[in-house]
């Protein structure tokens, strides 16, 4: 279970956006023997691993030998972006002889967090070419600094934030000139900046993911939220390719989720209706496919804060070390029914993982994850779980070292149940 969590950190590392996310875990997938499977290309049905790509999504399959058109499905849903402070279109600004960079927030962070913190900035260069290139500065670049104490006494009674005017990132001293800095990101990318016709750019913390505690049995690192379920998803479709089942494990992860997922590689867009459609041999076919089929929705939840514990029901709390948490909510906002909750059960039983459950306090609204939207756009059955983490959507996040194994394992039997 510490190795699993270790590898999840050095996985973390090398994903510091869904872009590199993506090309980290088709590394993995290719080094195991799966191929592409071109979106607008000829479709295999040939057993083996495939996997297809668009932008920051990817879905990876395993065709087991024999299977026919309309086999079940088990299908690991997760997202691969997290909130973080994206750059704008035209970056360059600053003010008083500072050099800064323009952004905007993506998803629901929590802005403090990214206050007086070393950022590095990473995502890819849109060419006039057509292509894309991945770039990453992994060093000290920017950061966000806060005012100090002296010329605002009454800061630490409540910190209020613009997100317009004081979270602009500095990187330099000067006065700010176009094209500064898709110049330096050209040269990082050893591109022509000339041939820079656009770009998806965002910040991230550089600093290294961590075990702590006195038996250092917490694991503190960036992006957990959800990059924590993306590495478990991987490393449970590998596992359930070598058992070969009668079942086709599937693995998705969504871009875009922390801003809601209305796009066109989200949970709400066409995609994996596409995909799993032609998996399944095609529409007709695949009624008999989602009938029989199953999601795991898989995005990390809320452990139980010792300084807040009024936030949480008193009897559905969830601690790291405890295995994932099953996730209810009666309005539906997580998609976990009955049956869903006993398969759930049936694997963590298989795998010899213990769960635990996560309810919502009636006054303390929820959030929301990809399996609503799975359930409600394909019909098949979903359940909600995630491992807890503290600090949700901060620069930085906490959890348990077993978690991501527990959570690999139980994974692993769900997707390979035939029941």
């Amino acid at each position: 279970m510490a190795d699993l969590a270790l590898d999840l950190a050095d996985f973390i590392t090398a994903s510091p956006t869904p872009y590199h996310a993506v090309a980290e875990a088709v590394r993995r997938l290719t080094e195991a023997g799966f191929t592409e499977q071109p979106e607008a290309g000829e479709w295999s049905t040939e057993p083996g691993g495939r996997y297809l790509v668009r932008d920051g999504t990817l879905l990876a399959w395993w065709q087991p030998a024999g299977t026919r058109p309309g086999t079940p499905m088990r299908i690991f849903a997760a997202h691969t972006d997290s909130p973080t402070l994206k750059v704008k279109p035209r970056p360059d600004t600053g003010a008083a002889g500072w050099r800064q960079v323009a952004v905007e927030v993506y998803g629901g962070a929590l802005w403090n967090s990214w206050l007086d913190r070393d950022l590095g900035l990473a995502g890819r260069l849109a060419l006039y070419d057509g292509s894309t290139v991945l770039v990453n500065v992994a060093r000290p670049l920017l950061r966000v600094p806060q005012l100090a104490i002296h010329l605002d006494r009454q800061v630490n009674q409540g910190l209020t934030l613009d997100p317009q005017q004081h979270l602009l990132p500095i990187w330099g001293l000067g006065a700010p000139s176009d094209g500064d800095l898709i110049e330096f990101l050209a040269a990082e990318a050893d591109v022509d900046p000339d041939e820079v016709a656009a770009h998806d750019l965002v910040v991230h913390d550089l600093t290294p993911p961590a075990r702590l505690g006195e038996e250092e049995e917490l694991l503190a690192a960036p992006r957990l939220d959800n990059l924590a379920s993306v590495h478990s998803g991987i490393g449970a479709l590998l596992a359930a390719a070598e058992r070969s089942p009668g079942v086709i494990p599937v693995f998705v992860g969504f871009d875009h989720e922390e801003i809601g997922s209305e796009t066109a590689t989200g949970a709400a867009g066409p995609l994996l209706e596409s995909v799993l459609t032609r998996i399944a041999g095609g529409f007709d076919t695949r009624i008999a496919s989602f009938a029989l089929s199953r999601c795991l929705s898989v995005d990390v939840t809320h452990a139980a804060h010792p300084n807040y514990l009024g936030q949480y029901d008193p009897t559905h709390r969830s601690l790291p070390n405890g295995g994932p948490a099953l996730k209810v909510n009666a309005n539906q906002r997580y998609a976990t029914d009955a049956p869903g909750a006993a398969a759930w059960a049936r694997a963590c039983r298989d795998a010899k993982a213990p769960s635990q459950y996560f309810v919502g306090k009636n006054t303390v609204p929820c959030g929301t994850t990809v399996g609503p939207i799975v359930a409600t756009r394909l019909g098949i059955r979903t359940v909600d779980v995630g491992i807890p983490v503290l600090s949700m959507h901060s620069a930085r996040e906490l959890c348990g070292v077993q978690d991501p194994g527990l959570l690999t394992a139980a994974a692993t039997a769900f997707m390979t149940d035939m029941t």
